[in-house]
């Protein structure tokens, strides 16, 4: 027997329909590429969302094709959204920090017809005209007053796009599973994967991730997401804040410290998030110029697991900074660091430990941590593997690619390893692909990272492995230090000492430049490639000191002990 409750399917449309509905008023605020702060609402967000997808219908995008964007966080990359989406095409996200040749190749590997850019892009774009297959014509998202000269074909300023549109249209209907965006995976290694979210699977997200425990806005609340709307669904910012009614404040292309804090400042923002580098940016910036923030009481941290001096640095300013985890692949969020009642009373140290794991999974989110060949291992917070995860955000495959990537129970390996506690708590190890065994153990390449970033001359460090003869393998301590600050070998070590355990203690340490991702993470696959060759100090195997519960016969040590 089936329940007698309306069949309602979960379109994203509906989401920008309730904003205008019960919050058309609230605004939404931008950094605009030109320059000026712009300002608009709800209200008008839909309005001219649905004129972009009149205009869209107009030009023959029908069900199930690929429109392009390759846009920071602004009013009108948010207008995009709604209107591809909601007459049933696909919003194709592009992320404009990847390689030329790869912004190229996701283009092509999408097929869309239509590519909306912003100003900033258009040089960039003539380089790649001739590559790109498909792409029909070119919408900057501009006006005709600051329309640049260009030879992209068909290029049109997009407030002339969609002037040429009255605005009287319905969204389209269509079953709740349909595509609706569409995210390439940065790409590190090998071909880009592209993400194919569904409507279901966006709305599903939204309501997670606005949950108390998650994300937390409210119609009170007013969010800058620095996150963005080309990296992983923009942690569903985009669709979270309009659900609830948050004031939004997008930054345009500006990330810089100083440019950041004022809108943090000027917007009175009281909830933000992004990835670490834009955040040691700020941090450097307020702690320079003795700052503070008194509006904001959140600030998430993910995309790249931060170390606990930047969390305690915010803790100084007043501001209640977490992490948070997830990939592409889960639409994206997977955990968030708040504390549970157990760990409510902590203070100092322990609690700064506590925030420095990844957090707890909400509801929708189910993990696990197996051995390399699937056994299921224990929460205890001690054993360590690999983790999965499933859920109705999590995805089942990628575009164009019939890879099986769930195993029989239906989990997505994350290629992290981890740990899991008692009480839920989710740790992060390493990446598998990054994960040090030396003498048939594994050290966690992030503790030590996160030991040695507390150093005061340090701005960012890498753990990478490299081959010894004895150990198999042994760390590398890869340093950047901050403008102006010294650092040694010798005083980077005499750092480490005592806080990690002996045999964890890097074989050598080098200075030298920390390359990212287009989202911000440490590029481990550039620094291996680079120091492949490192001969490491020459210090024979057989006088190596036997470190803490390491035995002379099998030359392996217990990690948790």
């Amino acid at each position: 027997m089936l329940g007698l409750m309306q069949d309602w399917p979960l379109l994203c449309q509906r989401i920008i329909d309730h904003a205008a509905a019960c919050h058309p008023n609230r605004e939404v605020v931008t950094r605009s590429i030109e320059g000026p702060i712009h300002r608009t609402n709800y209200g008008e967000i839909r309005k001219r969302a649905l004129k972009v997808a009149q205009r869209l219908d107009r030009d023959g995008i029908v069900l199930g094709d690929r429109v392009a964007t390759l846009a920071w966080n602004t009013w009108r990359h948010m207008e995009l959204w709604y209107g591809i989406m909601g007459i049933g095409a696909i919003c194709h996200t592009v992320n404009p920090r990847l390689f030329p040749e790869q912004i190229a190749w996701i283009i092509n590997h999408a097929k869309g017809r239509i590519l909306c850019a912003d100003a900033t892009f258009v040089p960039l774009l003539e380089k790649l005209s001739g590559h790109l297959e498909f792409i029909e014509r070119f919408v900057i998202l501009t006006d005709r007053e600051n329309m640049p000269n260009t030879s992209l074909r068909g290029a049109i300023a997009y407030e002339d796009w969609i002037d040429g549109v009255d605005g009287d249209f319905a969204w389209k209907s269509f079953d709740e599973n349909t595509a609706a965006g569409l995210c390439y995976t940065s790409g590190t290694t090998g071909n880009p994967k592209g993400v194919l979210y569904s409507h279901r699977s966006n709305v599903l997200q939204s309501l997670m991730t606005a949950q108390a425990d998650v994300m937390g806005l409210s119609c009170n609340d007013t969010v800058l997401p620095i996150v963005p709307l080309f990296h992983a669904n923009s942690w569903a910012y985009v669709f979270q804040a309009p659900m609830v009614g948050s004031k939004i404040v997008f930054p345009g292309a500006k990330l810089d410290g100083p440019s950041v804090y004022e809108l943090l400042r000027d917007e009175n923002v009281t909830s933000t998030a992004g990835v670490p580098t834009v955040w040691l940016m700020l941090q450097q910036h307020m702690e320079s110029e003795n700052l503070r923030l008194p509006s904001l009481r959140n600030l998430t941290i993910g995309g790249a697991a931060p170390p606990p001096t930047m969390i305690e640095g915010f803790q100084r300013m007043g501001i209640a900074a977490r992490q948070g985890w997830g990939m592409t692949e889960m639409g994206p969020v997977g955990s968030i660091g708040y504390l549970k009642p157990p760990f409510e009373g902590l203070t100092g140290a322990e609690k700064l430990a506590q925030l420095s794991s990844q957090g707890f999974a909400p509801f929708l989110v189910e993990m696990k941590i197996t051995d390399d060949f699937g056994a299921k291992l224990p929460r205890d917070g001690k054993a360590f593997g690999r983790l999965k995860v499933r859920g109705p955000s999590v995805a089942k495959g990628y575009f164009g690619l019939n890879d099986q990537v769930l195993d029989e129970e239906g989990y997505f390996d994350t290629g992290d390893v981890a740990t899991i506690d008692e009480h839920a708590y989710m740790r992060i190890t390493d990446r598998s692909k990054d994960v040090i065994k030396s003498g048939g153990e594994w050290i966690s390449s992030i503790e030590i990272e996160n030991v040695a970033a507390a150093h005061p001359s340090v701005q960012e460090v890498a753990v990478i492995a490299v081959p010894h003869p004895k150990w198999g393998e042994r760390p590398l301590l890869v340093v950047q230090t901050k403008p102006g600050a010294e650092a040694s070998k010798s005083t980077i070590l005499a750092y480490l000492e005592g806080k990690i355990a002996k045999w964890w203690m890097p074989d050598d340490v080098v200075m030298d430049t920390i390359p990212h991702t287009a989202t911000g993470k440490v590029r481990k696959s550039e620094l291996r490639e680079r120091y492949r060759n490192h001969q490491l100090p020459s210090v024979s195997a057989s006088s190596r000191p036997l470190s803490d519960g390491e035995t002379s016969k099998s030359g392996r040590a217990n990690l948790h002990s």
